[in-house]
């Protein structure tokens, strides 16, 4: 079963179960099983010890718990938890719900300022679905924005925004695949050919504008109308707090977290921002800065006077608490993603690229788009992705056709951050998810009919792209496409309102 498409077939098995039974737990676990059994040819003591993870592969769950990068994002994701836990206690929350409340009028204002707020929070996709869905969750609650559109708004801002902005731990991570070029130039050349991430921003902002909505989303949000009497004031918390009690941690915390990504890249020993950035490690620099930033938060709300230090150490085990649900579907998503990598499930999807790749050659960009997409989504990975695909993509083009190959990286970056974007299993859609508050797999069934639609239109632009060769004849057609879609769903919501 070997580098075969068995190899697929467990992660396959678990999205499909979580899609269907709208239990994540026990689908990730069922797809854990039968990874293990599949790789231990089906007997059961060596499944189970390849599952634990004490087998020579340890790829299992001790092996995911004891790796430093993951690891890095679990404390990460306790501290930010500890975090949002203060600001709440802090009363920080509360107020900043109540500011906003009065500055932002609408729904469409409050829908364009967490997609802003997004934008801004460029630096790395879980800092960014955690901050976002954390300070704007009081906003969306005060407009009657449903927990799963919030979701939607967090993610899609989320590794969208990171793949197209080049101080940003996804570029960094782009540019490690690319061997025998610039990476950091090829990856600035690739943005304007990144219709999935470009084309996601486009569609959310219109489709926020032109309050168009479909699918489970427009019946969660349906919903959410009929709720207006029960959630018109925001829950008085514990104490009276002020903006700054949440404006100044979240500053700290992206200042913070800045600078101990760059310090991870050695930019404290000499090397410039952004090779520092090219070169950091966003699970050290994330973790380190996350904890430098709790301490200044508890010594800030401690001389403020706004809590004490007995009421601070309370809610670090509350922080934990309300991240255990995250912690525990990541693991499962790392330990499924250890039993697809054992199975070889990098070596089918690059045998079958090395196929398509002499004989569809117009076509390439195109079927890497849907390598990447499907590939992301099985796996739940997009930087797997970019390390199986990339250095495909290099090798094959590199001395023959530059501008085909800089077309084939960015679908290649596009596919996986659409296969992660639908991907029930990947831990960004599971921290937006965690931002927002919402039920997961509720977020992954409403916001993939807007992901499905941005990646067909992604696709059509491929095809065009791998003759035209030009990203502007993929932009207008992209967004003639997307605007003609819109104003159809309007018009027909408008006749059946009438």
């Amino acid at each position: 079963m070997y580098a075969t498409f068995w190899s697929l077939v467990p992660p396959l098995i678990a999205i499909v179960l979580a899609l269907v039974t709208k239990e994540v737990y026990s689908s990730l676990f069922i797809g854990i099983l039968m990874g293990g059994l599949f790789y231990a040819s089906f007997n059961p003591e060596a499944a189970i010890l390849h599952i634990l993870g004490v087998d020579e592969d340890a790829a299992g769950i001790v092996g995911q718990l004891s790796d430093g990068w993951n690891v890095g994002i679990l404390i990460f994701l306790v501290i930010l938890g500890t975090m949002v836990c203060l600001m709440n206690k802090a009363g920080g929350s509360q107020a900043f719900g109540l500011f906003a409340g009065k500055h932002i009028k609408t729904k469409v204002g409050a829908q364009l300022a967490t997609v802003l707020l997004g934008v801004m929070i460029f630096i790395d996709d879980y800092f960014n679905c955690l901050t976002v869905g954390s300070v704007m969750r009081p906003v969306a609650d005060r407009h009657k924005i449903s927990k799963e559109k919030l979701a939607y708004l967090i993610d899609a801002t989320a590794a969208p925004i990171c793949i197209i902005a080049p101080i940003s731990s996804w570029a960094a991570a782009v540019t490690g695949f690319v061997e025998g070029e610039d990476g950091f130039h090829l990856f600035l050349k690739a943005i304007p050919y990144n219709y999935y991430a470009l084309f996601t921003i486009f569609f959310m902002v219109m489709a926020i504008i032109l309050k168009v909505e479909f699918g489970p989303m427009k019946a969660k949000e349906d919903a959410m109308l009929s709720m207006e009497s029960k959630i018109s004031e925001l829950k008085e918390g514990e104490k009276e707090g002020k903006v700054v009690d949440l404006i100044f941690p979240v500053i700290v915390l992206i200042v913070c977290c800045v600078i101990g990504m760059i310090y991870t890249g050695g930019f404290f020993e000499g090397e410039s921002f952004k090779d520092a950035f090219a070169n950091s490690d966003a699970s050290v620099g994330l973790m380190l800065g996350s904890i430098i930033a709790l301490f200044i938060t508890i010594i800030y709300y401690i001389c403020r006077r706004t809590m004490k230090l007995d009421e601070c150490m309370q809610c670090l085990p509350e922080g934990f608490k309300a991240m255990v649900p995250a912690i525990l579907i990541l693991t499962l998503a790392w330990t499924l993603k250890g039993m697809t990598d054992s199975l070889g499930a990098k070596e089918y999807v690059a045998d079958l690229m090395y196929a398509c790749s002499e004989s569809l050659v117009g076509f390439l960009p195109a079927l890497i788009f849907l390598a990447g997409c499907f590939l992301a989504f099985s796996t739940g990975t997009s930087w797997g992705t970019f390390g199986i695909l990339i250095p495909i993509v290099v090798k094959a083009f590199s001395n023959t056709d530059p501008t085909l190959m800089i077309i084939a990286i960015s679908a290649c970056m596009a596919g996986a951050v659409c296969g992660d974007h639908c991907s029930p299993i990947s831990d960004t859609t599971i921290m937006a998810s965690a931002g927002a508050e919402c039920v997961h797999v509720n977020h992954v069934s409403t916001q993939l009919p807007y992901a499905i639609f941005v990646a067909a239109v992604s696709f059509v632009c491929y095809v065009v792209s791998g003759f035209v060769k030009n990203p502007f004849v993929g932009w207008a057609l992209g967004v003639a496409l997307i605007l003609a879609a819109l104003f159809i769903m309007k018009n027909r919501s408008s006749e059946k309102a009438e």
